[in-house]
């Protein structure tokens, strides 16, 4: 298990995992791998695993998973990496019919609202999520500024120390967010 932690100074703030002299302790973790798909991955096996999820999922939520939604979430898939929505417009108009921004915006409202996507607050996109974790589960998302892609690990622990910390000043959160920027091991390799 590795631990989180988060040091703070007058100058200087830093996040790692591991310890440090000197950190405050704010959670444990466990860390999927590979937080980023590898470079040479087999894309064809990783997005039939994804679609075979997002139906799983609507299945057992009794949730249909309409062609549009499908292509909106495969165009999610296409790059792991956060798209706007026209963006997504201009992928699907590369094999359909352009559809309206409403059209999208509605399949990416029923695909966060069925776990299968994530909004990046910071880039105003969304990013496919093939992690079985429930609604309640808060996650903290590593965007690479190398290579455009987002990975995501379990932040639930911290997100609440952080929410308590809020509380504690009179303030009633109502999202939490963790987004961090780097670079992924691939691109620093």
């Amino acid at each position: 298990m590795d631990c989180v932690f988060l040091s703070v100074s007058k100058n200087r703030a830093s996040a790692g995992m591991g310890e440090w002299p000197g950190s405050h302790y704010i959670a444990h973790m466990n860390v999927p791998k590979p937080t980023f798909p590898a470079p040479g991955h087999d894309h064809d096996r990783c997005t039939a695993d994804a679609m075979h999820h997002a139906e799983q999922v609507c299945a057992r939520r009794a949730q249909k998973l309409t062609p549009i939604r499908r292509q909106v979430f495969e165009a999610l898939l296409a790059s792991h990496r956060p798209l706007g929505a026209y963006e997504i417009i201009e992928e699907l108009a590369k094999t359909v019919t352009r559809p309206a921004p409403i059209t999208i915006y509605r399949a990416l409202d029923f695909l966060m609202a069925n776990e299968l996507v994530h909004r990046i607050e910071s880039r105003n996109a969304f990013l496919a999520c093939v992690h079985d974790h429930g609604a309640a589960s808060l996650v903290a998302f590593l965007i690479c500024d190398g290579c455009g892609s987002v990975g995501e690990v379990p932040a639930t622990q911290l997100a609440q120390s952080l929410n308590d910390a809020a509380r504690l000043t009179g303030f009633t959160p109502k999202l939490s967010v963790v987004e961090i920027t780097g670079t992924c091991a691939h691109c620093q390799a």
